[in-house]
């Protein structure tokens, strides 16, 4: 058991392996075996993916602004304070931006397949609390390739920029993550209460 859970990659292959047997073993238990051919069994997949994607990226999102951002400069030496800049945050950022990929995707994709993609994004009746969610998340994942990542990249020495520039695309970057931290708020709701009743 340790040897799986001392690798990522053995530690998510034995997840999805206890998946299978947990799915397996339920739908015997119950009579109710997953149906591969029911689209209906591919829409709740599909959803199931969006939750992943949506954990992972919203919750790299309040690793930043809740541990990250306030512990760095609390940490003595300062020197030591690099390791982060120059180990931890680029995975940190390489997962948060394809997180924001996925969640956005795989949304859309669920949208479709439910067949209210249109109604949501413009809005309509019936569609327009998950439309509100899905127009939040297009901004939040906007934010985070256009805004976050150019800026951060300039901080982590990853282009060249000046002293100056990098001290400016922190402030940037660090007042746009603040502001994906506050719509994943209505966000979050939106996105529940189109099927739980929230409005």
């Amino acid at each position: 058991m340790t040897s799986i859970l001392q690798s990522l990659g053995r530690t998510i292959s034995a997840g999805v392996v206890l998946l299978i047997v947990i799915v397996a073993v339920a739908g015997a238990l119950s009579g109710q075996m997953v149906r591969l051919g029911d689209h209906a069994y591919w829409q709740f997949f599909m959803r199931w993916l969006h939750i992943l994607s949506g954990v992972m990226w919203v919750g790299l999102l309040y690793y930043l602004n809740f541990v990250q951002i306030p512990t760095v400069p609390k940490i003595e030496p300062a020197e030591h304070r690099a390791a982060i800049s120059k180990f931890i945050m680029p995975n940190v950022l390489f997962w948060f931006r394809y997180g924001a990929v996925a969640t956005v995707a795989t949304g859309l994709l669920l949208a479709w397949m439910n067949g209210y993609i249109v109604q949501a994004l413009l809005l309509q009746n019936g569609a327009y609390p998950i439309g509100i969610g899905m127009w939040i998340a297009l901004i939040m994942a906007y934010n985070v390739w256009f805004i976050i990542w150019p800026n951060q990249k300039k901080v982590l020495g990853l282009v060249q920029a000046s002293a100056e520039d990098k001290q400016k695309a922190a402030r940037v970057a660090l007042l746009t993550s603040r502001v994906n931290t506050l719509l994943s708020i209505p966000m979050l709701y939106m996105m529940a209460a189109q099927s739980h009743g929230g409005l």
